[in-house]
Parts: C-alpha cells; sequence; structure tokens
C-alpha cells in the first residue's frame, strides 16, 4: 500500500468562468467569456453562460464550508483578471481584491491552502480589443496583473500557477488567447497561435521571477495539459506520428522548466515556414523564470495512427485515434488510469521537479433519487483508479506534491457548456438551460473523497 507524503496536498479545483458568475458584479469588468456572449462573436451551448455560473461570487461561505466537512487540505481557483483590473491594466479595483483577500482569509482559516491560478482563459476584454496575446506588449500587461495580485495575497498564498494548459492556445485560440480564427488568414493562424503562445511564456518567467521576489518561499509552476498517446500499432509510421504529438505536447513544459525552446521545435517552425518574433532579451528572461514544479490536467490518453480510416473519438478539446483496450465516459472520453502512472513517471523522469495533477476527472450525468440522495459509483471508482494507480507512481519513486480534482462542486463544462455534464463532489441544481434554485447537495462520492482524504489516501474502498 502507498505511503503517500505526510503533507500530501488533497485539493480539488475549479475556474473562474465556471463558478463564479457575478459577471459585472462590484466593478468587474468584461472577460472574452462575457464577450462570447454579450455581442455576438461567439454562442455558448444550451442556455449557460458566465453571468451567474453557479453564483459562487455570492455563495462563497456556503461552498467553503462544505470543502471544510469534505477535508480538502488545498483548493485550487482562479483569478478573474478582469474583477481585478477591469480594462486589464490601470485602475484596481479594490473590491475584486476584497473578494479574493476574503476568500482566502476563509479558506485559511478552514485549514485549506489556497492554489492560485493567474490565468485560466479569462482575458479581460479591454485587452482581447488591443490584440490580446498577439500583442506584444501583453506579457506587461500580464506581469502588471500579477504584481498586484501577488502583493494583495502575499501571506495568504503560496502556492501559484501561471497558466492554466499553456498549450491550449493551438487548440481553442480565443478563449486562450482571444484570437478569432475567422480573422486571422488561413495560411497563418498557426504564426499567429505560436506568436501567442511565445507571449504567454515570456509573461510566465516574468511573473516567476516577480513572484519570487515579492513573496520570498513561494512556489511557482507551469500547468500542462497532459495528452500522453500510444502509437494504435508497433508500425513504425505509428511510432513517428505518436511520437511527434508527444514531443509537441511536452514542447510547453519544457520552456518553463529549462528557459528556453527546444531545438526539434525550432526546426518544426522552421520546416513549417513559422516565423515567431522574439525579442533580444526574450532568450534572459526565459531562462531567469523557470518554475519551481510542473502540474498538469490528465482525463484521458489517445492513440495515433497515420491511417486516415482509423475511428477517433473526442477528448479534452482534441481528437484521437479511439484505443479499443478502454472504457469511455458519456462524452466519448476514454478511460485509462495506468496512463496517469505512466504520465507522472514520464514526466518527473523528464523534469526532476516535483509535480502536481491539478485537475483528474469524470463528466457524468447524475440523478437525484427521491429522498434527494445522489448515488455515484461510476465517480467513486474513476477516482479510486486513478489514485491507487498515481499512488503507484510514488512508490516507485515519483515525487509529487498533491492531487487535484476537477471538480469539487458542479460547474458549466468548458468544452460543451453544459451542466449536465457534471464533475463535483457536491450537485447543484441547475440544468443546461440555467434553471434551478442552485442549492448544493452531497454526492456519494463527497463522503468517499472525505475519506480518503482523512486517511491520507490510505482508504480507498
Amino acid at each position: 500500500m502507498t505511503t503517500f507524503p505526510k503533507d500530501f496536498l488533497w485539493s480539488a479545483s475549479t475556474a473562474a468562468t465556471q463558478i463564479e458568475g457575478g459577471w459585472n458584479a462590484d466593478g468587474k469588468g468584461e472577460s472574452i467569456w462575457d464577450t462570447l456572449v454579450h455581442d455576438g462573436t461567439g454562442k455558448i451551448a444550451h442556455g449557460e453562460n458566465a453571468d451567474i455560473s453557479i453564483d459562487f461570487y455570492h455563495r462563497w461561505r456556503e461552498d467553503v464550508a462544505l470543502m471544510k466537512q469534505m477535508g480538502l487540505k488545498a483548493y485550487r481557483f482562479s483569478i478573474s483578471w478582469a474583477r481585478v483590473l477591469p480594462e486589464g491594466i490601470g485602475k484596481v479595483n479594490e473590491a475584486g481584491i476584497r473578494f479574493y483577500q476574503d476568500f482566502c482569509d476563509e479558506l485559511l482559516k478552514n485549514g485549506i491552502q489556497p492554489l492560485v491560478t493567474l490565468y485560466h482563459w479569462d482575458l479581460p476584454t479591454a485587452l482581447y480589443r488591443q490584440g490580446g496575446w498577439k500583442n506584444p506588449v501583453s506579457p506587461d500587461w500580464f506581469a502588471e496583473y500579477a504584481e498586484v495580485v501577488s502583493k494583495a495575497l502575499a501571506g495568504r498564498v503560496g502556492y501559484w500557477l501561471t497558466f492554466n494548459e499553456v498549450d491550449s492556445v493551438i487548440r481553442h485560440p480565443f478563449t486562450t488567447a482571444g484570437i478569432i480564427p475567422s480573422r486571422v488568414p488561413e495560411d497563418k493562424m498557426l504564426e499567429t497561435c505560436y506568436q501567442a503562445l511565445h507571449h504567454q511564456l515570456v509573461a510566465s518567467a516574468m511573473v516567476v521571477k516577480d513572484c519570487h521576489e515579492i513573496i520570498p518561499g513561494s512556489k511557482v509552476g507551469c500547468m500542462l495539459t497532459k495528452l500522453t498517446t500510444y502509437a494504435r500499432t508497433c508500425a513504425p509510421d505509428d511510432e513517428l506520428a505518436t511520437q511527434a504529438k508527444n514531443l509537441e505536447n511536452l514542447f510547453y513544459a519544457d520552456v518553463h522548466v529549462w528557459g528556453e525552446y527546444p531545438r526539434l521545435i525550432l526546426k518544426m517552425f522552421e520546416r513549417k515556414g513559422i516565423h515567431v518574433e522574439m525579442l533580444p532579451e526574450d532568450a534572459a528572461t526565459l531562462k531567469a523564470g523557470c518554475v519551481d514544479f510542473v502540474s498538469c490536467s490528465y482525463y484521458m490518453t489517445m492513440t495515433e495512427s497515420v491511417d486516415p480510416n482509423a475511428e477517433r473519438t473526442p477528448g479534452n478539446t482534441v481528437l484521437g485515434v479511439k484505443n479499443p483496450y478502454l472504457p469511455s465516459t458519456d462524452w466519448g472520453w476514454q478511460i485509462d488510469p495506468k496512463g496517469l502512472r505512466y504520465s507522472l513517471i514520464e514526466l518527473y523522469d523528464r523534469y526532476r521537479k516535483p509535480l502536481m495533477v491539478v485537475e483528474n476527472g469524470m463528466g457524468a450525468k447524475d440523478v437525484v433519487e427521491a429522498d434527494g440522495s445522489i448515488h455515484d459509483p461510476y465517480r467513486v471508482e474513476y477516482f479510486r483508479q486513478h489514485i491507487s494507480e498515481m499512488g503507484k507512481a510514488i512508490d516507485e519513486g515519483v515525487e509529487m506534491w498533491g492531487y487535484t480534482t476537477w471538480a469539487p462542486i458542479d460547474l458549466i463544462s468548458a468544452s460543451t457548456n453544459q451542466m449536465s455534464k457534471r464533475y463535483g463532489f457536491i450537485y447543484v441544481d441547475q440544468d443546461d438551460m440555467g434553471n434551478g434554485t442552485l442549492a448544493r447537495s452531497r454526492k456519494d462520492s463527497f463522503y468517499w473523497y472525505k475519506k480518503v482524504i482523512a486517511s491520507n489516501g490510505e482508504d480507498l474502498d
């Protein structure tokens, strides 16, 4: 049986846009998630949007009390940039700052360590209208915002992530970087995305250095969408296609950890005619801002094949070739607990840095029984298997600081914009059209995770 570290951070995770609501409350500015709905830039499926979400902004004390009951040791959440700086830069919204200070104080009072993500896909609309992350000034915008937040939360927050799933700009450029594909020439789309990514990588390095100076002893990490891919067959062409896919996935963390671009990626840019403008000082900035730890989201694995007829299945905003040896969720995401162990060993061997899993979970349809109970054995089994495999990785020598489920409470799914795709241990009374009381209730999995935490991972039954 695995003995988890005594100070292991059993945690759960959310994002501001998916839970907070209060989109214009108390001086908050508009973010691109609001813009999606309000100016017709895009439409959100069903009736859900970020206007109300699950109204965490007004119910957070109730939700923290439930987190305490569950026994969480840490809670990962993101700061809404526009709640702190309504225009993205310039005037600070003191009400927004107080909200996050009060919230962190409440967490700490209840024995829960805050783990803050500075950017979880919610660029202020005012900055989006100035080019978003395509703008070469964007690293300075982010550094200004991060300085305001880190100074406000110094003494309250010791663990920080700069960017959520920094690799996602290639998959969904608007929510990640404020890039609208229809407004970019098709032959320049990849180059535009990689340019925005470069600005984010530079911004991250700037903030790592600044945070270390503002909060001595703080730990600042990066976050990767861990998209582990297996070869569909042992045919050499399938293996080569798989290798290329895995190297591309890892390169984002490579830059954060080593402070430089891998040569293979620079050669890929050259082959594809992609020119990324890099300032002379960027190389030194990247080297000076290497992260303290590596974190990842992990939901599923994929396979890859050069066969154009290979059946593909969806995953975390990606498509991969279906693995016939794995079951799938109701939304087609393949369930691979052993892939988590594989991924953790790979990451630790590559980077030799402490790891955190900061998202892991499954979307599922829950049924509320006549007596109000919610039986979700499928969720318990999913987490039981993944935690068990994580423990085996620790037994093999992987250094881990914490494990964070997605999510403690039902929220609006970012991939489908549904409430019916439920992830939480806590049920929220709201349907896909935004109807419901928003009342919270505990699922069976709530009590199971409470037992896991109380036993420090020893009791998974």
